[in-house]
């Protein structure tokens, strides 16, 4: 349950902002866009960077100093700390047999065509540990789930620009090769808010976004959880395993040889009913009913995966 002292930092927060601006002090945005040309660091303007010394600051302390560690950094009842410096920093974490996890909440971080699959790359005999996704130089990437920036950084051979979101459902995500941030480190964000722009820096073939899923440290194949030809979620909870997790990191097969098994999903959307679902998909509604065990005159809930083959 979130605290009252959660509920109260906004009100906190604004009448910090209200007292500087009162005494004549230059408003500045929270963050600016960092559009990247170069290998420099980039900077990101701070509302905290420009906060008055006094009783602004040390109000807004001591709501911090009342948060549980919990409420600063998601799901934290799994993880063993919170490590701002590298992707994979769970060396020594105990993996659960199985795990559950909600994905009823994700959205696409760009919508986008598939253009390189989860899985071994003979060519540069490595593993690729996700999905990328076609964009455009400057296009703008969202969170998936609402999550807080545990590492904002560059790997010059690697990422490029990058970030590593951890959720509350347990999921971190990884979003690579970006030419700008929109968020700061250690800020909370909310699902579908804008967090980068697109790019193509580090090592990369052609602007693209490099997507991963992880739960403590393990690579996800993305395909897993996500349809990217209907943009949706197959299933509203994955269940993790260690032993797939085991045998994914293993395997060593081309990108070209994945698939999905013929199975198609589609999530329901405002004003959908199965009659308009089943002549978009070209499934009959017996077929749509029976696959999706649905009864007659039952309520279609938009955001639920279906599935239509």
């Amino acid at each position: 349950m979130v605290k009252k002292s959660v509920l109260l930092l906004p009100c906190v927060l604004l009448f910090a902002l209200g007292n500087v601006q009162a005494q004549g002090s230059e408003s500045q945005p929270r963050s600016e866009v960092a559009r990247v040309k170069s290998d420099k660091p980039i900077e990101v303007s701070l509302l905290a960077d420009h906060l008055q010394p006094g009783l602004e600051t040390a109000l807004v302390d001591s709501v911090l100093m009342d948060l549980d560690f919990e409420e600063l950094h998601p799901a934290d009842e799994i993880y063993d700390g919170w490590n701002t410096d590298y992707v994979k920093a769970y060396a020594n974490v105990v993996l659960p047999e199985t795990y559950t996890i909600d994905v009823s909440d994700f959205v696409m971080p760009i919508e986008g065509r598939l253009t390189s699959h989860f899985g071994y790359r003979p060519k540069y005999r490595r593993m690729h540990k996700g999905a990328d996704i076609a964009l455009h130089i400057g296009d703008t990437i969202v969170a998936a789930f609402d999550g807080k920036v545990r590492v904002r950084s560059f790997e010059k051979r690697g990422f490029g620009y990058f970030l590593v979101l951890r959720h509350p459902n347990g999921l971190e995500t990884v979003y690579g090769h970006l030419s700008g941030f929109l968020v700061a480190q250690d800020e909370m964000v909310k699902v579908g808010q804008p967090i980068a722009l697109g790019g193509n820096t580090g090592r990369s073939t052609g602007p693209h976004l490099h997507f991963e899923f992880r739960f403590l440290g393990q690579e996800i194949d993305p395909e897993e959880i996500v349809d990217f030809n209907a943009l949706c979620i197959k299933e509203d909870n994955y269940v993790f395993s260690k032993t797939n997790s085991e045998v994914a990191k293993q395997q060593k097969h081309a990108a070209s040889s994945h698939t999905n098994g013929g199975v198609k999903y589609h999530r329901i959307r405002n004003g959908e009913t199965l009659y308009s679902i089943a002549r978009k998909t070209g499934v009959s509604v017996d077929k749509l009913r029976k696959l999706n065990n649905i009864k007659k005159g039952e309520v279609l809930k938009v955001g639920k995966t279906l599935r239509t083959s």
